[in-house]
């Protein structure tokens, strides 16, 4: 029997909570369609361990499951997390090189680049994976006020764009937020470029096996606005139920789905 899939996609993050290959082959069963690996944590053993049991998994499913790659950017640690490091000259760190030269050593799929501030930081992106003699699609982050400013040609030079949440709103007002995600959900659906709305979609289930109401209804409210995928980072990262969260979350997509107006989303395959 067939099982229905949602047309909008699942992003899972990959960490210590689920890279390991159940782990990972459950979530796929689970509608999982790509996996993030965040780099600004662990060291390359770890990483590489990640993507070579993610390209396991997908094998053993019989799946295409693309692998993003995000790029730390020029972040500073704080007491509470981490913030952008406003004296950095280019988004694009020396970490950030060495880390793009390991991704594609291992044939990420994606490249998903922290921090974007205007168009000419993807061309400067593409041109070093030129100079590493590669070249795969681009996700812009979407996290500074400079980028809303700009964001015509930021969605234009990339291959996607990324609602990122966590930053963007330490940079905007908070109540400002729901209408950012709105609107540039709608500039990229306008443009036809696949749009992400991601962090803290479901982040009660990182203790809990069931996510709150409030939770339940911003999935659904990105998928009646137009999101062609939602990401999950610290539930599938580091939280208690992993494949639970997966699996909550295809539900409200689908359901979100059946309550909607017919729309083909971009595929990010």
């Amino acid at each position: 029997m067939d099982i229905e899939h949602s047309r909008a996609q699942i992003i899972a993050t990959v960490g210590p909570a689920s890279g390991n290959i159940d782990t990972l082959k459950k979530m796929i069963e689970h509608q999982a369609d790509l996996f993030r690996i965040n780099f600004s944590h662990g060291d390359y053993d770890t990483l590489a361990e990640y993507i070579s049991l993610i390209k396991k998994a997908a094998a053993d499913s019989e799946k295409r499951i693309p692998i993003i790659q995000d790029l730390s950017g020029p972040r500073e640690k704080t007491e509470t997390g981490h913030k952008l490091d406003e004296e950095a000259v280019s988004i694009i760190t020396e970490k950030d090189k060495r880390d793009l030269y390991f991704g594609l050593d291992h044939d990420v799929d994606y490249i998903a680049l922290s921090f974007v501030e205007k168009y000419q930081d993807i061309i400067e992106l593409r041109g070093l994976m030129e100079q590493f003699g590669k070249s795969k699609p681009i996700i812009a982050k979407i996290e500074r006020k400079e980028a809303l400013e700009k964001l015509d040609g930021i969605i234009e030079a990339a291959d996607a764009i990324m609602v990122a949440r966590g930053d963007l709103g330490e940079n905007m007002p908070m109540e400002q937020l729901p209408f950012i995600q709105a609107m540039i959900i709608k500039r990229c659906k306008e443009a036809k470029k696949p749009v992400i709305v991601a962090t803290q979609m479901m982040l009660s289930m990182t203790n809990s096996p069931t996510p709150t109401r409030a939770e339940v209804t911003d999935v659904a409210n990105a998928i009646i606005q137009g999101a062609d995928a939602v990401m999950l980072s610290e539930e599938s990262a580091i939280g208690k139920y992993p494949i639970e969260t997966v699996e909550m979350m295809e539900k409200i997509v689908l359901e979100a789905e059946r309550n909607m107006a017919p729309h083909l989303p971009n595929t990010l395959k």
